[in-house]
């Protein structure tokens, strides 16, 4: 089974994806830049307020696809300064609940739109 997951609670693809796409028990979302769903404009040059759109983006798939952020076994953050990492793991704290997921972080060059903070993951879902 292999389903499409969209939600105008989050930002439409700016390219040739889709923002989730469910197979089987796993969910695998899109990276999510900090895009306000509404304009599709970066939400802030903040990179806080950025990095809490992003987290607001993945709840909004996650949540279209059955599930919350709680239900993710993989994040995956792209980060253009990695210096912003005690920043993630404290905003993090906030949008999930312990055992948290697997995750990696990783400092790249440049992101879509000039964004600071990029995420993607994996929801384990079990079939209903």
């Amino acid at each position: 089974m292999r389903a499409i997951i969209q939600t105008d609670a989050a930002p439409a693809a700016i390219g040739t994806y889709s923002q989730a796409v469910r197979a089987g028990n796993e969910v695998w979302l899109s990276g999510q830049i900090p895009l306000d769903p509404k304009t599709m404009e970066l939400v802030s040059e903040d990179f806080a307020a950025q990095t809490e759109q992003v987290f607001r983006n993945l709840a909004a798939v996650c949540q279209a696809a059955g599930g919350s952020l709680d239900d993710l076994v993989k994040l995956n953050i792209y980060l253009v300064d990695l210096g912003h990492f005690a920043q993630v793991n404290e905003i993090m704290a906030r949008h999930f609940n312990a055992p948290y997921p697997a995750r990696a972080a990783v400092g790249v060059a440049a992101l879509p739109k000039g964004a600071q903070v990029e995420m993607d993951g994996v929801l384990y879902l079990p079939q209903r």
